[in-house]
């Protein structure tokens, strides 16, 4: 079974409930713990670790994430393939866009190149845009089924806009979107919502400003000072305010 196919089964718990704070967070992440250390081997690799809402649903990804920087962007590798960072790729923030759900593209920020469930430091199924921080301490970079990555400047600007696909996958804020208040009407619980403001691209549980997973109305304030907001399986979003 391939990689990608693994990685489609069913996703991460963390993307799939709102984020816990205090004690529950504790208790919820010990449990959780428990249950990756009795899991099964290579092929529950991607199953237990990959987002679930990055490419699940049988909808196309939606629009693009907006702003002009892609006018601007070069190819910094392809979307297919295993890099080590420092020598194929170098550290720093990428982008990957248009992405579709049957191309099923997945990507791994990995601490070793053992192929092992343990070496994962973070990964995610995608459909529109992510953006990804790859540290000088990670060795592997992998990616499938991806559009290609650009390369992503520390002051990257753009025409932020105020309505966002709902399907889009993740935007900067400043640059891709306007901070502000959205609102996204009619979500069912099939469809399965769900938003997170981000504080970076490092995609790890302390990235995690807020998120939710959204029935019916669903309104965010996202704040100047989020680097990103993430959103699958939405209805589109519009500022109010």
């Amino acid at each position: 079974m391939s990689q990608r196919d693994r990685s489609n089964k069913q996703g991460n718990w963390f993307a799939r409930h709102k984020l816990l704070t205090g004690v529950g967070a504790v208790i919820a992440i010990a449990a959780i713990g428990g249950v990756a250390a009795s899991g099964g081997g290579g092929d529950d690799k991607k199953n237990n670790s990959a987002s679930q809402h990055g490419g699940q649903s049988g909808k196309d990804g939606g629009k693009d994430s907006g702003g002009k920087q892609e006018e601007a962007a070069k190819k910094a590798f392809d979307g297919d393939g295993t890099f080590q960072v420092g020598s194929d790729i170098k550290p720093g923030t990428y982008r990957t866009s248009g992405n579709g759900v049957m191309d099923g593209c997945y990507w791994e920020r990995s601490k070793d190149a053992s192929g092992d469930p343990d070496s994962i430091i973070a990964n995610d199924n995608v459909t529109g845009s992510s953006y990804v921080t790859v540290k000088a301490g990670d060795k592997v970079f992998t990616t499938n089924g991806c559009k290609d990555w650009e390369e992503v400047p520390a002051k990257a600007t753009g025409t932020p806009k105020t309505e966002m696909s709902g399907k889009g996958g993740m935007y900067r804020v400043g640059v891709d979107i306007a901070p502000g208040t959205y609102k996204s009407t009619g979500n069912t619980e099939d469809a399965g919502c769900y938003w997170e403001r981000a504080k970076d691209a490092l995609h790890g549980i302390d990235s995690i400003a807020a998120n939710d997973n959204a029935t019916g109305n669903a309104v965010v304030t996202i704040a100047p000072t989020d680097a990103y907001f993430k959103t699958n399986d939405c209805t589109d979003w519009k500022k109010t305010s």
